[in-house]
């Protein structure tokens, strides 16, 4: 197979090259900052030499009626996301992630998938871009679908290498690339409690609700409302600064023993107000950056039962803060959740688009640091000039979401909830 490079550093600094299957393989963690489960990868290459671009990530569809319509979209994204950062592709390489079910081997997966990879080559190739590989990864093996060589890729598949063992860890290590475990782990932490807690959590919800609605519909109230909830988030913003705590999954228990039922409930449904949200958007940097992440990803795990949807505000602040900070693997994790719940929640899709397109965080902050600082003593924006209508470019067709299946994207928005949902 061709030999791809993978930059350590800036393009000037020290790369390393990938000479097979399993070196391409070893690699697919650090290239995304966690391991994929469950999961279609594809990697742009560019150049003589195959040097990485862009990726993609999205969980593979459930029924093989969705994949051809999912591969074509997948090999546009790519590729019309390629040139617009710049240079076309002048190849691709894909990786099939799932484990086996119940009483089901790897190779059985491998054969499984085999039309998924055969239509995601095919794609590629009808808009000129050649596939050079796809390796299937599965129960802690590996099969290529397009080597035919026996010696390096064996029928019964070959075994991962151990984790940090290889050139790749130690590169990684060096250039201080960090993997962050693995995709279903990730997503863990943002995932609804499904604990005894998750009744109470549900009840304060119930409550909050059915006091909020009131005050909504009197009419009057929704900027005391909102300012009630930033002071509130504040406060909970501050509780988690104090503690001890990095973070990390395994400070994920004393954040949430942190926060009340009812506090909790508060700013869950506060948040669905859109200028709310983004008055929240703006605690996005400097020390408040960390807890302020610690807090959103901590009101997603409380979106329990029928308030699974409101997790949507949480989650996107979180992808939001976690980009501002440098954080991609996790920004793009946070997001492609939010999207799962609402395909059609403007802030994630701009987010992840911005997020996934490489472009810099720092036009947003901007953007949020001179609305804060336009803003009235009252608490207030001052109002904005009405400009004249003016035409729009475009936007490119609709792709399905990194953490999405193509039937999700084109579901139709649940509504009902109990609660209140008024801001994308």
């Amino acid at each position: 197979m061709n030999k791809h490079h993978e930059p350590t550093g800036s393009a000037d600094e020290q790369q390393i090259t990938l000479r097979s299957p399993a070196e391409l393989a070893d690699a697919l963690p650090y290239l995304l900052g966690f391991h994929p489960t469950d999961s279609v990868v594809m990697v742009a290459l560019h150049g003589d030499r195959g040097r990485f671009g862009g990726r993609l990530r999205l969980g593979i569809p459930s029924s093989p009626r969705e994949w051809p319509p999912v591969a074509e979209q997948l090999a546009e994204c790519l590729i019309e996301g390629s040139e617009r950062r710049g240079s076309r592709p002048d190849g691709i390489v894909a990786f099939l992630c799932q484990d086996p079910a119940d009483g089901e081997t790897g190779r059985q997966v491998m054969e499984r998938l085999r039309p998924l990879a055969q239509r995601l080559r095919t794609a590629c190739g009808s808009l000129d871009v050649p596939v050079h590989e796809v390796l299937c990864i599965s129960d802690g093996r590996f099969w290529s679908y397009c080597c035919p060589d026996v010696r390096c890729c064996p029928p019964e598949g070959t075994g991962l290498a151990m984790a940090g063992t290889s050139v790749m860890a130690a590169a990684a290590t060096y250039a201080g690339v960090r993997v962050r475990g693995s995709l279903r782990e990730m997503e863990a932490r943002l995932e609804p409690w499904r604990s005894p807690a998750a009744d109470e959590q549900a009840r304060a919800l119930d409550d909050a609700g059915a006091a909020l609605v009131p005050r909504i519909l009197a009419g009057g109230s929704r900027e005391q409302v909102g300012r009630e909830t930033l002071r509130l988030a504040r406060e909970l913003i501050k509780r988690l600064g104090d503690a001890s705590g990095a973070g990390d999954p395994d400070t994920d228990t004393e954040d949430d023993r942190l926060i009340g039922h009812d506090e909790a409930a508060a700013v869950i449904l506060g948040l669905q107000d859109r200028e709310t949200r983004d008055r929240a958007a703006e605690w996005m940097e400097g020390p408040v950056a960390a807890p302020a992440l610690r807090l959103w990803r901590a009101l997603s795990r409380r979106c329990v039962g029928p308030y699974a949807e409101h997790a949507t505000a949480p989650l996107t602040l979180a992808g939001w803060v976690a980009w501002s900070t440098g954080d991609e693997p996790s920004a793009r994790v946070a997001l492609g959740l939010a999207l799962r719940l609402d395909p059609q929640y403007v802030f994630a899709q701009l987010l992840h688009q911005a997020c996934n397109e490489g472009l810099d965080p720092e036009t947003l902050r901007h953007c949020l640091r001179k609305e804060r600082g336009a803003r009235e003593p009252g608490g207030r924006p001052k109002p904005r000039a009405v400009r004249p209508p003016t035409g729009r470019k475009a936007l490119p067709p609709k792709v399905p979401r990194p953490g999405t299946t193509a039937a999700r994207d084109r579901g139709v928005r649940r509504t009902g909830r109990r609660g209140t949902r008024s801001g994308r």
